[in-house]
């Protein structure tokens, strides 16, 4: 790819980035868009719509940055937990090894590239006309002294990551204890989900874990509810809920008609009463059925609660009966984070699921080779005149070819890759995980690998899915095929960069999707009176996107570069946007106490040990046999470094040690509040299906005369 055709992606992408900026100042002071920039705050009620017009709210300001740049870690920690924290400072530990590793790229890498000659010399009288692989370790000639400098820099940067991923992941375990430590007490700590439960003839699901945990947790045990499966009652429930917010709006809009003609003979209807008929019909449907799932067969699953945090614990780690598939224990997420639906399927249903879940992803993985093949083929405008004849004469157009050869592949790329993350969240879903928490993590890991396959792997070795199989079933050759193919999409990925990050990262700012979203439900009066709903960030979306920008970054560090530069200006812009977001836009639902670090940190690790298999590959091919050598132990030590890491850090993300429980459950033994939040954890893991509902009632006080008839006469 020339050099021009790479400006004009990044001329485009720029240009894109300053419009969302500006229309993003001048939107977020409008009341009417409050609710989509702004939702954090108007919920908490620390803003308040203003009427009155004011010319200010037209011009275009900064107002915004040094708010989001002010923000501390121990505010975000407060008002978004945990992982918020951990999200940024995955975001600043990339912002540091780049800033690091720009300096080494830019100002000692570079200029070596470009003094080689092996591909051609740089015309600079003609800067845009050269291809971009003259500023790659493609260009230096083989067997030079010049890249033992490429050599050095392999391992300064592995030594600096690791240094900074060592402190990173100290730090955040530290910050998970201490997290702990502040925490009132909380549902899941003092319960677990016991499934498989037997039952004996004549008895009951309650029964059994009541006499089991009494007998065997005489000291511990305080209270369970058993779980049933509700998901027709819930069903019924949404539809009462859709029904009764077209009441409450029916309701509150005089002008909205109140009846409507149906029927054959089109009687006329008065739709409030026709509504509120349905909603009288559809509470009693679900009191119905709720009564009747009361009596039904039940899971043979139950959330028990102990007196303790220590005594949940050891249940917890502890093997219940001799048989090992009867009793078992896993920790119990948040009440708000439960995934209900988990326990309307079987126990064959969810292995079925999980097969199923397997053979999906492999099959959108080889479907999306479909979207890489043809993007690759718009890179190569000889291969694109080829397949569509009829566009020769255009593609002669300087500014066309540019635009075809450098911003259109990215561009495609990127849109095909927005409907992954939702399609993964889904899939998870369908897996058999018992929390939202535990599903968007899965999520994560699906989304993560399927980018570094289909995007990397497989745009590097563009060729067919033969090529692609004969590379896995031939380990081998992997180092030295890499080297060929991954310098030659340095151009490509740099586009992508540009296109998947910049742009991405300011329409997230703009939030174009709830824009649109926004407008529409205006223009639908139904939904007119909705509460105003307060998003949560999708890590499972923004997570992988971040990991795969920081793998491009250390995998083309040595070999192009001239990539550092776009990576830094889109962390800056990911560092300052996204703290603005947290502020304004997401508040969380569910916290995992920075459980995502350990993905964050497998990736790191996978990323430099692609980058040795590459420099191992380079610098054979580039007749360096004695620094291909000695680049082999790096992998080897970046592995056990890491195995050091999983032993020592990771058993804190797994479960808190022993110490901290007892230290905190001696600490609630002097809170005179603790018997009231035990009273109260005996009914928390309620389902929401099986609560009491009362729409009815709420619309027909709607309709009460604020004073009764005695009062008025008065």
């Amino acid at each position: 790819m020339l050099v021009s055709a790479i400006l004009t992606s990044v001329g485009i992408n720029s240009a894109l980035c300053v419009i969302f900026l500006v229309l993003y100042s001048i939107l977020k002071k409008q009341p009417s868009y409050y609710e989509v920039y702004i939702p954090r705050l108007l919920t908490e009620g620390n803003s308040k719509r203003r009427s009155r017009f004011n010319l200010e709210r037209l011009i275009p300001s900064t107002g915004w940055l040094p708010k989001a740049w002010k923000l501390s870690e121990e505010e975000m920690l407060s008002s978004s937990g945990l992982d918020a924290v951990v999200y940024m400072r995955t975001i600043t530990f990339c912002l540091k090894v780049f800033s690091f590793a720009g300096i080494i790229g830019i100002f000692i890498l570079l200029p070596v590239n470009c003094s080689g000659t092996e591909l051609h010399q740089i015309d600079f009288e003609d800067l845009y006309s050269n291809s971009l692989d003259v500023f790659t370790i493609s260009n230096v000639n083989r067997g030079s002294k010049w890249l033992w400098i490429h050599f050095s820099s392999v391992y300064a940067i592995t030594i600096f990551i690791c240094y900074l991923l060592y402190h990173e992941y100290k730090y955040i375990s530290s910050k998970r204890i201490a997290y702990f430590y502040s925490s009132k007490p909380q549902p899941h700590q003092f319960t677990i989900l016991v499934r498989n439960i037997p039952v004996s003839a004549g008895s009951s699901v309650s029964d059994s874990v009541q006499s089991f945990f009494t007998e065997y947790y005489p000291a511990t045990y305080l209270s369970h509810i058993v779980v049933r499966r509700t998901s027709k009652v819930q069903s019924l429930i949404n539809d009462a809920k859709q029904l009764y917010r077209r009441l409450l709006h029916l309701q509150s809009e005089p002008s909205e008609q109140k009846s409507k003609q149906v029927g054959l003979f089109e009687k006329n209807v008065d739709l409030l009463d026709h509504y509120g008929k349905r909603l009288e019909d559809l509470e009693q449907n679900a009191r119905l059925e709720q009564s009747e799932v009361s009596l039904a067969k039940d899971t043979h699953a139950a959330f028990v609660s102990f007196k303790t945090r220590y005594g949940a614990s050891t249940v917890f780690h502890l093997q219940q009966s001799t048989n090992p598939t009867h009793w078992l224990t896993e920790e119990a997420p948040q009440p708000n984070d439960v995934f209900w639906p988990f326990f309307s399927s079987s126990f064959m249903g969810r292995w079925i699921s999980k097969l199923l879940v397997v053979v999906a992803c492999i099959l959108l993985t080889v479907v999306f080779l479909i979207p890489v093949v043809v993007v690759q083929g718009l890179t190569n405008l000889s291969q694109l005149e080829v397949w569509f004849p009829f566009l020769k004469s255009i593609l002669t157009i300087a500014f066309v070819s540019q635009i075809v050869t450098g911003y259109l592949p990215s561009l495609i790329l990127m849109l095909f890759l927005k409907i992954v993350p939702p399609i993964m969240e889904f899939l998870s879903s369908i897996q058999g995980y018992i929390s939202h928490s535990e599903i968007e993590r899965s999520a994560c890991n699906k989304v993560l690998w399927f980018t570094v396959w289909n995007i990397f792997f497989a745009t590097v070795f563009s060729g067919s899915v033969l090529n692609k199989l004969s590379i896995i079933l031939d380990p081998k050759n992997i180092p030295a095929k890499l080297a060929v193919v991954v310098p030659a999409q340095a151009s490509f990925f740099i586009a992508y960069v540009v296109t998947s990050g910049w742009t991405s990262t300011s329409s997230e700012l703009f939030r174009i999707i709830p824009l649109i979203c926004s407008l529409m439900t205006k223009c639908c009066a139904e939904s007119a009176d909705d509460e105003i709903e307060v998003p949560s960030i999708p890590y499972h979306r923004d997570i992988p996107r971040i990991l795969f920008f920081g793998l491009l970054g250390i995998a083309y560090f040595f070999l192009a570069p001239v990539i550092l530069p776009f990576l830094l200006v889109y962390f800056c812009l990911a560092y300052i946007i996204f703290r603005n977001q947290f502020i304004n836009v997401y508040a969380p639902k569910y916290e995992t106490a920075g459980k995502f670090w350990p993905i964050v940190h497998n990736l790191v690790i996978f990323s430099l040990v692609l980058m040795h298999a590459i420099a191992v590959g380079i610098f054979s091919l580039k007749k360096l046999s004695l620094a291909s050598t000695l680049v082999l132990p790096l992998p080897v030590l970046t592995l056990l470094f890491n195995e050091y890491c999983r032993k020592r850090f990771r058993p804190i993300f797994t479960a808190y040690p022993a110490e901290i429980l007892i230290k905190k459950d001696r600490e609630d033994q002097n809170d005179a509040t603790m018997s009231e939040f035990f009273d109260k954890l005996a009914t928390t893991y309620q389902d929401p299906a099986l609560m009491p509902i009362q729409y009815s009632a709420d619309c027909d006080s709607l309709n009460r005369p604020l004073l009764s008839s005695s009062e008025t006469s008065m």
